[in-house]
């Protein structure tokens, strides 16, 4: 089997972080996140990494990336952008947001032909979960068996505001069984000033265990995904096309493949503490979490 691939999702516009956080220092020499996670997947056997950007992010990625990465890991880049005709929708629709995750991931799907997993450009996900995700690509993966990373929901929230997270139901077998994405989540604090996490849905707060199996949109795909997702995306637009914010996530394709019988998705349990850049606030935590890994020897002082 070939390699597994490296999607990495970076064509946000970082609305709530105020600059374009892809490529934003953090560690000891200048490294991005996304630098810790092409380290880590590199050692986890990866061959490739494809990003997903704008088109204007371009000179930027590759001034920050090709040199640096240039016989380490083969590199590619794919485009998100507005043309909705490459999916399927015979019309075009105006809109300053762009259609979500999971059209981010369609986005490659004429480059990428192996076994992938996908992450956020601003998340840190670690070495285990690097290591148990190459393992799965390499030894398990079919079209009617994926996966994802689940981490506990309490180990991924900031303190600086509300956060999106996909809410994985986990079957007895250690399957998904739905999986709900949830854009506002975060802390509050009850009456006696104990805290708790709740996610707040058309205006209603409800609670959510701190031990809930989250997906950081850490997928472990093959090639079928883009199928299954092309079927999905007219249908998406056709329904929700007039709402500007409205946005086709990647947990809402394993969910449908899940629930047609199409295949099913491990959780792969990782009790890892994610790190990640939403707000400008979090820089400086993320940035003490990398060097308190550098100094336990987790990554060395200088990534490339």
């Amino acid at each position: 089997m070939s390699k597994p691939t490296l999607l990495v999702l970076a064509a946000g516009m970082a609305s709530r972080y105020g600059s374009l956080k892809q490529v934003d220092s953090f560690g000891p020499h200048g490294e991005t996140i996304i630098d810790y996670s092409i380290y880590d997947a590199i050692n986890a056997g990866f061959g490739k990494v494809v990003f997903i950007i704008r088109k204007e992010f371009e000179a930027t990625m590759r001034d920050k990336f090709d040199e640096k990465l240039k016989g380490k890991i083969e590199v590619d880049y794919a485009f998100q952008d507005f043309d909705l005709r490459k999916f399927g929708v015979d019309k075009d629709i105006v809109r300053e947001k762009p259609w979500g995750t999971a059209h981010a991931v369609m986005s490659a799907k004429d480059i990428i032909h192996e076994p992938f997993c996908v992450i956020n450009a601003d998340d840190f996900y670690g070495t285990d979960a690097f290591q148990k995700m190459g393992q799965f690509l390499t030894s398990e993966v079919s079209d009617t068996h994926m996966s994802l990373i689940g981490f506990k929901v309490g180990n991924t929230l900031s303190d600086y505001g509300y956060v999106s997270r996909g809410v994985c139901e986990v079957s007895d077998e250690g399957n998904m069984a739905s999986v709900i994405e949830r854009t506002n989540i975060f802390y509050v604090s009850d009456e006696a000033g104990n805290r708790k996490i709740v996610y707040e849905e058309n205006g209603v707060q409800y609670d959510l265990d701190a031990e809930s199996r989250v997906s950081m949109n850490f997928w472990g795909f093959t090639p079928k995904v883009f199928e299954i997702a092309l079927d999905m995306f007219p249908k998406f637009v056709e329904e929700n096309g007039d709402n500007p914010k409205s946005e086709f996530f990647i947990p809402s394709v394993p969910d449908y493949m899940v629930r047609q019988g199409l295949a099913d998705f491990k959780v792969i349990p990782t009790s890892a503490k994610w790190f990640g850049v939403t707000y400008k606030e979090d820089k400086p935590i993320v940035q003490e979490s990398i060097s308190a890994l550098i100094e336990n020897g987790t990554y060395p002082t200088k990534l490339f």
